[in-house]
């Protein structure tokens, strides 16, 4: 049997497993999709913007103890938030992606898809030559053809806030021949020797001394670093990426990374499984059932981690009578009861939505609690957006409590399980 199932392949669901494997447990992870990275900028945010004034945090690691002792960040820690960080950097060094976090712990500001301002704490290497903090201008090179990227665009939002950059343009031909390509065909394209070759020489005529190149985040998947790297050489300037609409390509990789190190230690990752059903023998878990194409599975493992996301990423259901609930194990919840309050009558309201902080409440040790304070079940842990308290796309904090949730999750249930027996 399972010593874990992870329900969730987002970066909590991730980082959990990821952490569970390393300490020895058997893992498997079961999703519904494949969570959010793929919509993902790639970059690691851990606090962009402090409510209720949306201040600009410049010392995430520093700031996440002004969000309150409610919020999920007070019960990682702040030290452990930053161990985690830490972790994470290494180990995705290892299969070969660079991430890089600003001098002296600050939110390195990038240009956003609209040549907004946009906070970030690891940075992958690829899009750090674009901090808005440089003096050399920019050069925005987008591709005819290509849609959902306007280099104008970008170019003038970032002039408007004392960036000095230009926009110009190279026919999509120049990378390939499919008359409809989404940002993956285009970054698999790039991996071709003699068309990445052809495009670095057009950015070379295109280029002037002392700026730096912008492109859409599509520079390869599998040969990132060497796409990048004879992009530069050629071009002779700094080349940067500049996140696109989804699909998003370092989110691509990133994903591709962790579940490559997965792999490693033997974790599979199994798609297409959505939890319908389970069954609990007292506050003991006993089996997960999954939605398959033939007949539903059960899955049996000794605990379980639930990373399913928040009312946004699907890890909860709402209906028109008011009623709100987690979609798997139906967990109690921590959200205004009437249904009027979930909202606020502007849309862009700076207070935020109060839905958005709904969540499961958890103990010390990660266990999803019900009214009393008491764990629902013994072998279950929570972990990642679905956590109450926290509005993680308001505050940017999306990846980096991913992560150390995630991880915090994960070590509290290897400690669990290395003083009890596993259940039968």
């Amino acid at each position: 049997m399972l010593d874990l199932l992870v329900i969730g392949a987002g970066l909590a669901g991730l980082s959990a497993a990821l952490t569970a494997a390393e300490a020895g447990l058997n893992v498997r992870v079961i999703a519904k999709g494949l969570g959010a990275l793929h919509w993902s900028a790639g970059t690691i945010d851990v606090l962009g913007y402090l409510p209720p004034s949306d201040a600009p945090a410049e010392q995430p690691l520093e700031q996440i103890t002004e969000l309150g002792q409610a919020h999920p960040y007070a019960l990682c820690g702040a030290e452990n938030v930053r161990a985690a960080l830490a972790w994470f950097q290494s180990l995705i060094a290892e299969e070969g992606l660079s991430y890089i976090a600003a001098a002296g712990e600050a939110n390195a500001w990038l240009p956003s898809p609209a040549g907004a301002r946009r906070p970030a704490y690891l940075v992958p290497a690829a899009q750090f030559a674009g901090a808005l903090d440089r003096p050399d201008p920019m050069l925005i090179v987008g591709l005819l053809g290509m849609r959902d990227f306007y280099p104008a665009l970008i170019a003038e939002n970032l002039g408007k806030q004392g960036v000095s950059a230009r926009a110009q343009f190279i026919s999509v031909s120049e990378i390939t021949d499919r008359r409809d390509a989404n940002t993956i065909h285009l970054a698999q394209a790039f991996e071709q020797p003699h068309r990445r070759r052809r495009f670095a020489e057009a950015l070379a005529r295109l280029v002037r001394p002392g700026e730096r190149i912008g492109l859409p985040a599509i520079l390869g998947l599998d040969d990132h670093a060497a796409v990048l790297s004879e992009l530069q050489s050629v071009a002779g300037a700094p080349v940067f990426e500049i996140p696109t609409l989804p699909p998003s390509v370092p989110g691509a990789r990133l994903y591709r990374a962790l579940r490559s190190r997965l792999r490693r230690y033997g974790v599979r990752i199994e798609a297409g499984m959505e939890a319908i059903n389970f069954a609990a023998d007292g506050r003991l878990i006993r089996w997960v059932e999954t939605e398959t194409s033939a007949r539903p599975l059960r899955h049996h493992a000794a605990a379980y981690l639930l990373a399913t996301g928040g009312i946004l990423g699907g890890g909860f259901s709402s209906d028109a009578a008011g009623r709100l609930w987690e979609v798997v194990f139906d967990l109690p919840l921590s959200a205004p009861p009437d249904r009027n309050q979930w909202f606020r009558s502007e849309f862009l309201d700076p207070r935020g939505q109060p839905i958005f902080q709904a969540g499961v409440e958890v103990d010390s040790g990660y266990r999803p609690v019900d009214a009393t304070g008491q764990p629902v079940y013994d072998n279950l842990w929570a972990a990642g957006g679905l956590l109450a308290h926290a509005d993680p796309l308001r505050e940017r904090s999306l990846e980096g409590l991913s992560i150390a949730a995630g991880r915090g999750a994960a070590l509290a249930l290897t400690r669990s399980a290395a003083r009890q027996p596993a259940h039968t």
